[in-house]
């Protein structure tokens, strides 16, 4: 969705942006080239891994420390990010809440069920616990409610009871204890329902382990003093919940003035990256524009 996140943040010459999700660089590519002259992008990513990947390629395009600042974040301290860098409020806010392809396609990262790996899940993997580490000590009722919170899991307590029975610790393990669990309770149940469970799931406790909606709170609470006046964010979400409180907190902003303008309806990608791009089919662009102060 680079056109729709470029139409809506308007990055110009001479503007601050931050992108609090760089990933890859893909969207700070295309930023980075409409910030000449005078503008600057600090760019955040919570994974330490990755993050000097894209450092090095970004550099390597010929992206200086006049234009590009690239620090280990999460971006729940946004705040204090800007203050400790001594930088301004920024004139844009991007924040892609997706997980990077890099990541994804890691098999050590344990984040697909496509791929035989340790069953880890964390968007940084020096800090905090994997997810088999927590799965070995969560019970039925209390896994059931993660499934349920963080994925909308029709069948969270069949599979809460099959993972608490058997705790597995890599990703074809946890695969196939939630399509076996399934099959044997449920066993109508038609295989693409199955699926999308074993994807629930996984969604799930990646959320649980990195405590992203609480990260998401803390940003959405954040953003109006992170924002200059008539300055634009954009967020992209990748599931229900996300989308849920950037909505209500995007609404509830526009009622007290805190945001001029805010986006009525989300912005979906366009037919032809959905049909090219599996992983755009969920995504749901929200914008808002900050309110002008006296």
């Amino acid at each position: 969705m680079v056109a729709e996140v470029l139409g809506h943040l308007r990055p110009e010459p001479g503007a601050f942006v931050v992108d609090c999700t760089i990933g890859g660089g893909g969207h700070a590519r295309e930023i980075l080239a409409r910030l000449t002259p005078g503008g600057h992008l600090l760019g955040l990513d919570v994974d330490a891994i990755e993050l000097p990947r894209t450092e090095a390629r970004l550099r390597a395009e010929g992206h200086g420390p006049d234009i590009l600042t690239l620090q280990h974040a999460s971006f729940r301290h946004l705040p204090d990010v800007l203050a400790e860098a001594g930088h301004g409020r920024a004139d844009a806010i991007l924040v892609d809440l997706g997980v990077s392809g890099m990541q994804h396609d890691t098999a050590a990262r344990g984040f697909s069920y496509k791929l035989p790996g340790p069953l880890d899940l964390r968007l940084d993997p020096t800090t905090g616990a994997p997810a088999a580490d927590l799965l070995a000590h969560l019970e039925a009722p209390a896994l059931a409610d993660v499934l349920t919170r963080f994925a909308d899991e029709p069948h969270a307590a069949v599979i809460a009871e099959r993972l608490t029975a058997t705790r597995p610790d890599t990703t074809h393990a946890l695969e196939r204890q939630v399509r076996q669990a399934l099959a044997a309770v449920l066993p109508a149940l038609p295989k693409a329902e199955i699926k999308m469970s074993v994807r629930r799931t996984f969604q799930a406790l990646r959320i649980m382990v990195n405590d992203e909606l609480g990260a998401l709170d803390d940003l959405l609470a954040a953003l109006p003093r992170c924002l200059a006046p008539g300055g634009r964010v954009v967020v992209l979400t990748f599931h229900s919940g996300e989308d849920r409180r950037v909505k209500q907190a995007f609404r509830e902003g526009h009622r007290r003035g805190t945001y001029a303008r805010v986006a009525r309806t989300v912005v979906r990608s366009a037919r032809a990256e959905t049909f090219a791009n599996r992983r755009a089919a969920s995504a749901k662009l929200r914008w808002a524009i900050r309110g002008r102060e006296a």
